[in-house]
């Protein structure tokens, strides 16, 4: 990520589809919610894939195999392969193959795409502590997942066997709204058994390193709606993100971001994918973009201009970012947002 776009949002003169040979995109939030496709995605993914842009779907959510995740977004109009899909539940498959004997048992407590990218990676998935397990992983399992699972798993780490978690995400969208994600019942776990698991996913590095392996991409960009996921693992990566507000992430989260949680691009649905992104200038301690002008007055976020609200938001991180420094921002926000319907 350059260093630009830890202080304000970079310009991009071309499209963000010709200027990035591949999209490493978040699902949850980005391309669907509650399982219906999000507005503008279906045809801007089109378009992107026309314009020669490779599109990957890299996930968090290890539920589902890479199959039926492609199935479903072949069903929403959106053409995919079972390969196009890297999941948490593959890069945590990776790292217990790299510390246990390859045929050995792990104890799932999750859901099929556990069991799944177990077996590709040699290994055999049991159910019980009681089976000898040499390792536990635990990913996100649907909101049926028995209760008894997560006892299961305390059993096992109990008895020394190391614990791994496909991701720790607490929250997870859903049609109805924000429901309980895997890191909501990882947390079960280490209450009650006082460990710390190794985890896979988004924002750490092996995710990062599935992604890579799986997609062969060389100058991907990172697209997204959540700040401490999607945007953190492109940062930890040092590649480019384009934040969309689809999903989890409001403009009030982001103008509060730290260094690594600041993306390098930021629109308000896909469709910024087949655009240019345009500069943030900064005068005097104001900074511009399009038809607004932001700057800080005492300790208030201020904003003048009209135009594209995007153009405004984007302004605003620019004061934003600049008074945070490294930590989060200190300044009230509220009536610049509320005057760009943010």
């Amino acid at each position: 990520m350059s260093q630009q776009g830890m202080n304000r949002p970079s310009g991009s003169a071309r499209a963000l589809s010709e200027a990035y040979d591949t999209a490493l995109l978040d699902l949850d939030g980005v391309v669907y919610a509650g399982g219906q496709a999000i507005v503008h995605a279906v045809e801007s993914l089109a378009t992107a894939r026309e314009q020669g842009m490779h599109l990957a779907y890299v996930t968090n959510n290890a539920l589902r195999t890479p199959e039926v995740v492609a199935g479903h977004l072949t069903e929403l109009g959106i053409p995919t392969e079972a390969g196009d899909v890297i999941n948490s539940a593959q890069a945590v498959a990776r790292l217990i193959s790299e510390q246990v004997p390859a045929g050995s048992r792990v104890l799932v407590i999750g859901g099929e795409g556990l069991k799944v990218a177990l077996r590709e990676r040699g290994l055999e998935p049991v159910e019980s502590a009681d089976d000898d397990p040499a390792a536990v992983v635990q990913g996100y399992g649907g909101p049926d997942l028995a209760w008894g699972r997560f006892a299961e798993a305390c059993y096992a780490i109990a008895g020394g066997v190391p614990w791994f978690a496909s991701n720790t995400d607490l929250t997870i969208p859903s049609a109805r709204g924000i429901a309980p994600g895997n890191g909501a019942a990882v947390e079960v776990v280490r209450i009650v058994t006082g460990a710390e698991p190794q985890i896979a996913g988004k924002p750490l590095p092996p995710m990062h390193k599935e992604t890579i392996l799986r997609t062969g991409a060389e100058r991907p960009l990172v697209v997204g709606d959540r700040l401490d996921t999607d945007i953190e693992g492109a940062f930890n990566g040092g590649v480019d993100s384009l934040l969309v507000l689809t999903g989890v992430t409001d403009a009030a989260q982001l103008l509060a971001a730290v260094p690594q949680h600041r993306p390098t691009y930021v629109d308000a649905d896909l469709r910024g994918m087949l655009t240019g992104q345009p500069e943030v200038a900064e005068a005097d301690g104001a900074f511009r973009c399009g038809g607004w002008t932001a700057a800080a007055q005492g300790q208030e976020l201020t904003l003048e201009g009209e135009g594209e609200p995007m153009d405004g938001l984007r302004a605003l991180c620019g004061v934003a970012w600049t008074s945070a420094g490294e930590g989060s921002c200190p300044l009230d926000a509220g009536k610049a947002l509320a005057r760009l319907g943010l």
